[in-house]
């Protein structure tokens, strides 16, 4: 099944017509918001190189999935 998603909002204007498979092997600083200094932060703090390590980072996840538990309404 062929998906469409418009992923503009989240990306800096350079990556927006790239593929999934190029964003998550892009720069962290390929999304939007994120400085050159905020992925030297992260890389030198979790080793996170790419779009694609920030998502699969277990911290990050861990963070994220909590988030919607509590948005969800779970105390």
């Amino acid at each position: 099944m062929a998906v469409e998603v418009n992923l503009d909002a989240l990306l800096v204007k350079e990556w927006e017509n790239k593929t999934l498979t190029e964003i998550l092997d892009a720069p962290v600083a390929a999304l939007a918001g994120v400085s050159d200094g905020d992925a030297d932060l992260l890389k030198q703090a979790f080793n996170i190189k790419t779009v694609g390590d920030l998502g699969r980072n277990k911290y990050f996840r861990a963070a994220a999935l909590l988030s919607q538990l509590r948005e969800a309404g779970a105390k």
